[in-house]
């Protein structure tokens, strides 16, 4: 390999990792601003982007989602909201205790997916989505 291959190919793996800090950060963006808006996130928009853009197993996009998630996940929206007026400290006592039931459904989830097969995981998301959708729908 010469120097101008080598250069090329530190160039294009350089380019790769920006692409993909890229793709994290939008579907960051994303995902905050929906989340701010409806309250959805992680599993509407952060795995499916995790699948599709960057290839990730379902079992993998969804841990990352769960990391992603684990600190902002609301902390300034509920913040603007209070201020707005929108909510109460009534709802944060509610959303709080929703929070206690997502830290036990997140660790009997996460042993339940790991048990799965990638392909039923995957089916089974895809029937969650679409079920929320109908839900939504009507």
């Amino acid at each position: 390999m010469n120097a101008a291959d080598s250069v090329t190919t530190k160039y294009l793996f350089l380019t790769s990792i920006i692409m993909q800090y890229l793709i994290l950060l939008i579907t960051g963006i994303a995902a905050g601003l929906l989340s701010g808006m409806f309250g959805v996130g992680g599993g509407v928009i952060i795995v499916p982007a995790l699948i599709f853009f960057l290839g990730m197993s379902q079992e993998t996009a969804s841990a990352t989602s769960l990391i992603a998630l684990l600190l902002p996940v609301g902390l300034l929206g509920v913040y603007e909201y209070y201020q707005a007026g929108k909510i109460t400290t009534e709802h944060i006592w509610f959303g709080l205790i929703i929070a206690l039931g997502l830290f036990a459904g997140a660790f009997f989830g996460a042993k339940l997916a790991i048990e799965l097969s990638n392909d039923l995981l995957r089916r089974m998301f895809a029937v969650f989505l679409v079920l929320v959708a109908i839900r939504l729908w009507y």
